[in-house]
């Protein structure tokens, strides 16, 4: 699956009746065949998330955490690109975040490290209910918590969160998104 499915196309829990008329607007524009979904269709699964609250939790404290200036976007940018299996697309994440996050103070750029080396990075956004963080990967799991704590940390504690569905961390008031590849769909790659 490619950089956190900027590909797919989301359906309705009630969606699964638009898959052919999808299907066919993919393959006009070139597209690749992934759908998201909070029901599971007929298909290839290719990956899923778990969005819910996530609630700090322990780790041994050799991974550092800090919010880095919007100047560190491309190598923040770049971290992100690489931890998701797609480095080449760092210059147009950094591109198009550094655009649309320009003098936004609901926003943060967190990066994690060990020994010196850029692990991890996560987009923090600030809600009412405190934060989110929907947008983040790292080149370690080990990064993964001390990650998130920071995040929950800027909203007050309070952070809804999206979790690999193979990733050991949990998130209560779990909703699982689905990436699916339609049976019978064809297309270009989704990478």
């Amino acid at each position: 699956m490619n950089v956190l499915a900027l590909n797919a196309a989301y359906l309705p829990a009630d969606g699964e009746a638009l898959i052919p008329l999808l299907g066919a607007w993919q393959r006009e524009h070139g597209t690749p065949p992934l759908v998201a979904s909070v029901t599971a269709l007929p298909g290839e699964d290719v990956g899923g998330v778990r969005v819910g609250t996530y609630l700090p939790q322990s780790e041994p404290g050799v991974i550092a955490v800090e919010q880095v200036s919007r100047l560190g976007i491309a190598a923040w940018a770049g971290v992100l690109a690489e931890a998701h299996g797609t480095p080449a697309w760092a210059g147009a994440l950094a591109s198009h975040f550094g655009a649309r996050l320009e003098g936004r103070r609901d926003s943060a750029l967190l990066m994690a490290y060990a020994g010196g080396e850029a692990i991890g990075a996560l987009l923090w956004r600030a809600t009412a209910q405190g934060g989110a963080a929907h947008l983040w990967g790292t080149l370690d799991p080990a990064a993964d918590a001390p990650l998130l704590n920071m995040a929950a940390e800027l909203g007050g504690g309070s952070l809804r969160a999206s979790l690999p569905d193979t990733s050991p961390l949990t998130v209560t008031d779990e909703a699982v998104v689905v990436f699916t590849r339609p049976a019978g769909q064809a297309g270009p790659a989704l990478d």
